[in-house]
């Protein structure tokens, strides 16, 4: 989800509930602690110099039973983020602690936003002989192609 798709969500909402990847709801009296811009530079493996940018979003409980963010108030905590960190419209990704602080991407199901597992990858795996696979296809099994030697292995 981008930054415009929740602020949309967001001004058609009543409440705001966040759902884990296992289906748990983040507890009601979450506070959104920090709305921020994280630019990432790095180099892959290939050795490409590369840069991601998302709209970082810190969701925190605290002891604070009563406490109920207002769809309004996120909002006006994104409109101000937008003005004064000058955030463009790329992913979100949100931080949450259950034992760990996890990363996640979000979604939106009509109700909940959904925080998404997110996965690593290789960026260069054509400089790494890592063959590009169509995980909805069998056809590379099939035709043997993941045969000792193929370099698939």
């Amino acid at each position: 989800m981008i930054l415009s798709e929740i602020k949309n969500h967001l001004e058609n909402s009543d409440q705001i509930a966040f759902q884990l990847p296992n289906g748990d709801l983040v507890p009601r009296h979450f506070h959104v602690t920090e709305v921020g811009k994280v630019v990432k530079n790095f180099i892959d493996c290939g050795g490409v110099l590369r840069k991601e940018e998302v709209v970082n979003f810190q969701l925190w409980e605290a002891d604070d039973y009563d406490h109920r963010l207002h769809p309004q108030k996120l909002l006006g905590i994104i409109e101000l983020s937008e003005k004064v960190l000058n955030l463009r419209d790329v992913a979100i990704e949100v931080e949450y602690q259950a034992d760990t602080i996890g990363k996640f991407g979000l979604d939106y199901d009509g109700t909940h936003f959904l925080l998404t597992n997110k996965k690593t990858d290789c960026l260069a795996k054509d400089k790494c002989g890592i063959p590009e696979f169509d995980n909805n296809s069998n056809s590379d099994l099939q035709n043997n192609a993941c045969t000792p030697g193929s370099g698939c292995c």
